[in-house]
């Protein structure tokens, strides 16, 4: 963003705001100022304007920063939001003392450290619906592509070749698609597909209702052997970490086509070129690869450029503009709702906790490592100030414990350091 226009959203922060979210209201956070927002690698204006509105300062960098470079930055930075390229490892979370929580605009998280995150306090947002459709409409044009040789003829006929052939090109209808990994955006494809006239058949590890007239099969390898179209919509974990690969294409019919627009260390390149040049695929459409270059300057080589009946994408699946800018509002309205409220509904790695506001009263948020005592501990500091708890909750992970808790105004600053320096606190702060 230009500067001229960075500074028109820095000014519209200077407004006049509710008296939620007033300078005052910002101090009761436990902020010598109203929160200050880092955005990094181009974020929607839809999650600039949701900030804006709720008085938060918005600084913005179009790209991914190195750790050194993002460890400076983040300095008086009370929220970050990234996309997939920035890595927020264990030293740069640690050497962050002023994030409360962090935004990855974005499906994944794999890029975040998300043990150290929850250690140190910090809670972490995605947006794990808002592409659903981006996504499954991606794969549904490139499932017709595929079966028509589309890419193939487009690059002919800017070359200046006409080659009008039916060999080797089919409908869909009829054709049987197989989605491994049955979630949100699996099953928003198999609604598409059964829409066109294809059979549909999935596997998932977790047991999931069908929708439509799809059907679940128990093995990968049944769905290998039986689909004309095989589609991935996995997360990186270890056990989908090359989890297609030469002994997968073995099983695969002869003529079948694969699409993956989940995670690029899901399929092994090399045996993908080898299952393209020697067979079984007819074709495949790749949008995510083991490596990705850092820029849109930076030259893309893989060994499957320039093989036939192949699309490559540039991990375009969720970039429309409807998914992006549902993405900015969902997640910048979680933010903006854990620094106001305490509420961590949604978080990837912290307790759930959302508790409607006490009209009269101030909130504090403790955040403490899980061990036996800690709520005796802070009622005692409680009892010591004779103040009257309006409301409480508390909810635990395996390493640490989330309490929200409504107090009297009169008594909670006192309080809230109090339980600050409690030796199991890892972070306290009022509302």
């Amino acid at each position: 963003m230009c500067k001229k226009t960075l500074d028109l959203y820095r000014h519209e922060k200077s407004k006049p705001m509710t008296k939620t979210h007033d300078s005052l209201a910002f101090q009761r956070l436990g902020l010598a100022q109203v929160p200050k927002v880092l955005l990094l690698e181009n974020i929607h204006q839809t999650a600039i304007d949701t900030f804006v509105r709720a008085g938060f300062s918005v600084d913005l960098l179009p790209k991914a920063l190195s750790p050194p470079a993002l460890t400076e930055q983040l300095a008086g930075v009370q929220i970050l939001g990234i996309r997939s390229k920035t890595k927020l490892t264990a030293d740069v979370l640690r050497a962050s003392k002023d994030v409360l929580a962090i935004g990855c605009f974005c499906i994944g998280t794999n890029q975040v450290d998300l043990n150290a995150a929850n250690g140190l306090g910090i809670p972490v947002w995605n947006a794990p619906f808002s592409n659903t459709r981006s996504v499954a409409e991606l794969i549904v044009a490139e499932i017709i592509a595929l079966s028509r040789q589309l890419g193939d003829r487009v690059r002919e006929m800017h070359t200046g070749t006409w080659r009008k052939v039916a060999e080797n090109c089919f409908e869909v209808r009829g054709k049987t698609l197989g989605i491994v990994g049955y979630g949100h955006i699996g099953s928003q494809v198999s609604v598409l597909a059964e829409s066109l006239g294809m059979h549909v058949v999935f596997f998932d590890i977790v047991q999931k209702l069908a929708i439509g007239n799809s059907q679940p099969v128990e093995e990968l390898s049944q769905l290998l052997r039986t689909a004309d179209f095989v589609t991935l919509h996995v997360p990186a974990t270890p056990q989908t970490q090359w989890m297609i690969g030469e002994r997968e294409f073995g099983m695969m019919k002869k003529g079948s086509y694969l699409l993956n627009a989940s995670r690029g260390s899901v399929v092994r390149i090399p045996d993908l070129a080898k299952a393209l040049r020697e067979g079984p695929l007819a074709g495949a459409a790749i949008d995510v690869f083991p490596e990705e270059p850092e820029e849109n300057t930076n030259k893309f080589v893989s060994e499957i450029c320039g093989l036939r009946n192949v699309i490559l994408t540039p991990h375009i699946g969720g970039s429309t503009q409807e998914a992006q800018a549902s993405i900015g509002r969902e997640v910048a309205q979680s933010l903006c709702r854990y620094v106001v409220s305490g509420a961590t509904q949604g978080a990837v790695n912290f307790p759930q906790v959302e508790l409607a506001a006490v009209a009269g009263t101030y909130r504090i948020i403790h955040i403490h490592h899980n061990v036996p005592g800690v709520l005796s501990e802070v009622n005692r500091v409680v009892s010591e100030h004779r103040a009257n708890i309006h409301s409480q909750i508390l909810s635990t992970d395996e390493r640490i414990g989330y309490l929200i808790m409504d107090l009297d105004q009169n008594v909670a600053r006192e309080v809230c350091e109090k339980i600050q320096s409690l030796p199991t606190s890892i972070r306290t702060r009022m509302v």
